[in-house]
């Protein structure tokens, strides 16, 4: 348990990409009933919660650059003890490898500027947290399952709860840009032909600022920062205190709520929605799996086609959710009223 000297600290992210064709309603709820939720329920500081949304007055959008500015600021501030958090609500993608790379596709999400952000990009994050500390991230985002590179799976395709109900047809959209859909938007603003990978897009247009993912040195021998060769394979890292509760499994789509539809009448996804539903349900204590699990059956008795997933260590797993102790979970009971309109 954390003494009192331990930071709370977070990053809050919600894309609605107001005004293009990819416009999403419900991400910038999210975030404000995620931040209301860290403020009365976990202990968090206001002052310690960046929140970056392209709603209209944001100060700071939520561009690719500017998001990894403020994880790795984050991560820079973090000591042992300390409890990171990062929500995203937004669009996710998948990339597939470059021609002859072989392996399988990997999970990005996409903020405003379309410079994506992607797993592997998370694992070094995760990479840097110092010891003791923990590192939870929240993705509602279609594929964002497994969006910690290498992290082992808890509740998920291969382990866990078995898969849900049937959809039940809406108007919800799914929080997700195919990759054709990626490709020709890139290709667009680059200028080079959309035959291109989008990693050469991208580092063409964002250099230094693009994923890691996308500068791998050597093999091509043409000054090409994007290496022709397929990487070796990757070493499974160390226990890590990462922890990724997603939205859905890689292979699924997150679906995002019109408020004609969601609890409160307003706009949200439906992933953050099941969250704060349980959470104001439970005032003590959740572990991470409970908490999955809980949302997975709300989901399910709604009737979506996504299934949370949980990937972390076997001791995350059973870990309190944002490390919530029970002087927390006292305050929580108090005013247990005025949260649950908080959230829900």
């Amino acid at each position: 348990m954390e003494g009192e000297t331990n930071k709370r600290l977070a990053t809050l992210v919600g894309c609605n990409y107001v005004g293009t064709r990819y416009e999403l309603r419900g991400c910038i709820n999210d975030v404000d009933a995620v931040r209301a939720a860290l403020v009365a329920r976990f202990g968090f500081a206001p002052a310690d919660v960046a929140v970056l949304t392209d709603g209209r007055g944001a100060e700071v959008l939520p561009t690719g650059a500017n998001i990894r500015r403020a994880l790795a600021e984050m991560v820079a501030r973090a000591a042992p003890g300390d409890v990171l958090f990062f929500h995203y609500s937004g669009h996710g993608t998948l990339v597939p490898p470059r021609h002859g790379d072989g392996g399988a596709e990997e999970e990005a999400i996409v903020p405003t500027d379309f410079n994506l952000i992607t797993d592997v990009d998370f694992r070094q994050l995760v990479d840097r947290v110092p010891p003791g500390a923990s590192f939870t991230i929240v993705s509602d985002s279609c594929h964002s399952g497994g969006l910690i590179d290498l992290e082992k799976e808890q509740i998920g395709p291969s382990v866990g709860s078995g898969p849900g109900a049937p959809p039940t047809a809406t108007a919800r959209t799914a929080r997700f840009l195919p990759y054709g859909v990626l490709l020709d938007h890139l290709s667009a603003v680059s200028g080079m032909p959309s035959s291109h990978h989008v990693a050469d897009h991208l580092v063409a247009l964002f250099g230094a600022d693009a994923s890691a993912k996308f500068h791998v040195h050597g093999g091509s021998g043409n000054g090409s920062t994007l290496s022709t060769t397929p990487a070796p394979a990757p070493t499974p890292p160390r226990p890590d205190e990462g922890i990724l509760l997603s939205g859905c499994q890689t292979n699924e789509t997150s679906a995002d709520v019109p408020a004609y539809e969601a609890s409160g009448g307003k706009a949200c996804g439906a992933f953050s929605s099941a969250v704060q539903s349980v959470l104001a349900a439970h005032p003590a204590p959740l572990s991470n799996r409970e908490l999955v699990e809980k949302a997975r059956a709300v989901l399910e008795e709604q009737g979506f086609e996504q299934h949370p997933c949980l990937y972390c260590t076997d001791a995350n797993a059973e870990a309190p959710f944002l490390s919530q102790d029970k002087k927390e979970e006292t305050a929580v009971g108090a005013a247990s009223p005025a949260m649950s309109a908080a959230l829900l």
